[in-house]
């Protein structure tokens, strides 16, 4: 093996207290000749955020404003001279600094969309795990990407597995998945199933947030672990890969595999399918990224083909995984209902997680978000992020989480 000799690359890691941030710098510190710990974020764990400064020794850190008076004095007493920064603005500065070579935008939810977008403007490499920022404002920030010429590379297991699985024409250039020479049908995201694929409808209201927050295969956060219960994710998931891949959504299958080795798929016009397998860790497609398109090591276990015996593939029940169902229709109404299904989500997971609502009613909270006249005015056929600005496409996201608020509050007093 060779020596990589060039100067390492500045990272900045957004979300670096996350499963995401986590699986970062450990590939981060098994390959310290080629990357550099330039900034990180994180608002909630500030404890955390401390610990990983001390250690990587960032230019900048980014964290909440109720915690950036005790974080700044934390670092002082060690003697550091890191500049905190705090809020959204603290992120679009480190997203967009002028030192930074690759951002990994691991922020959880619609807080991750400016800082997002800011990097996209600055033409930085993107390791894109904030899946959320394409739900909202997918042609807002991949137009962003094209004009000042950042690289959009996914992280999400799912959408890395799809982009390993394409020509390089196509890695290059996503308009470029619609050339008849390239031959590509359609794009198949794989899901878990979640903790609640062999359950009923019944079990699932019942569910407490310890049972909901179980996954079989992956360790995630909070929120991901509910939305993959829902099946949320894989409806936030489609949304996403219609932008990064240039595609209508029914150009886009799921299929449920609860063994999580086959990440994804793509179906070429001549029969045939090309996958990505691998262990369910995401190391290794952070490590794909951040390489790319050279290889590295991830620290991965390897996949034991020997115990690959029995890989299923099931078709998703829309009746139990109504949000499946929602995200799609929401796809195909625009970008409005994008924005609502998503801020209404994460209003109704927080609510589920406080313990206000049932499992099954964060889907009914989104379903009444996307009916509800005060939202849908703001919106009609011909919205687009294309022509709306990030104030408007905000404004409309707050809008929405009012709104999740007051059917959150109703559903409580019928209960």
């Amino acid at each position: 093996m060779t020596n990589h000799t060039t100067t390492p690359q500045n990272i900045a890691v957004l979300g670096a207290t996350g499963s995401i941030g986590d699986s970062t710098l450990a590939i981060i510190r098994q390959h310290a000749e080629r990357y550099r710990v330039y900034a990180l974020s994180g608002f909630g764990r500030v404890d955390k955020l401390f610990e990983l400064a001390c250690e990587f020794r960032p230019v900048k850190v980014c964290t909440s404003a109720e915690n950036h008076a005790i974080l700044q004095d934390k670092l002082a007493k060690q003697g550091f001279n890191i500049e905190v920064l705090s809020g959204d603005d603290g992120l679009v500065q480190i997203a967009s600094d002028a030192q930074v070579d690759t951002v990994v935008a691991a922020i959880v939810g619609a807080a991750g969309l400016s800082s997002t977008l800011a990097a996209a403007r600055a033409g930085k490499r993107i390791l894109l795990a904030n899946k959320e920022s394409l739900v909202m404002a997918g042609r807002l920030v991949m137009n962003a990407a094209r004009q000042h010429g950042a690289v959009i590379l996914p992280i999400d297991s799912e959408h890395n597995a799809i982009y390993q699985c394409l020509p390089q024409a196509v890695q290059a250039d996503n308009t470029a998945i619609h050339h008849a020479k390239h031959g590509i049908k359609q794009l198949w995201l794989t899901a878990s199933g979640g903790g609640f694929l062999y359950k009923s409808i019944d079990e699932m209201a019942v569910a407490t947030v310890a049972d909901a927050v179980k996954h079989p295969n992956w360790s995630m956060g909070q929120k991901i672990s509910i939305d993959s219960a829902t099946m949320m994710n894989k409806g936030l998931e489609l949304i996403e890969a219609c932008h990064l891949f240039n595609l209508n959504e029914q150009d886009i299958q799921v299929v449920i595999h609860p063994n999580s080795v086959v990440h994804s798929l793509v179906e070429y016009t001549d029969g045939s399918f090309l996958a990505q397998l691998g262990s369910p860790d995401m190391r290794t497609p952070i490590a794909h990224a951040l390489a790319y398109p050279e290889r590295i090591d991830a620290g991965v276990a390897t996949l034991d083909l020997y115990q690959l015996a029995d890989l299923k593939f099931i078709k998703p029940d829309l009746d139990k995984f109504v949000a499946l169902k929602l995200a799609r229709a929401a796809a195909k109404q625009g970008t409005g209902a994008c924005i609502t299904l998503n801020a209404a989500n994460e209003v109704a997971v927080a609510a589920f997680l406080n313990e206000q609502i049932r499992l099954t009613d964060i889907a009914k909270v989104v379903e009444l978000c996307l009916h509800d006249t005060r939202i849908t005015s703001q919106f009609g056929q011909d919205f687009s992020d294309e022509n709306q600005g990030l104030d408007h496409i905000m404004a409309l996201d707050q809008l929405v989480r009012e709104v999740a608020e007051l059917k959150i509050a109703q559903l409580e007093q019928s209960a």
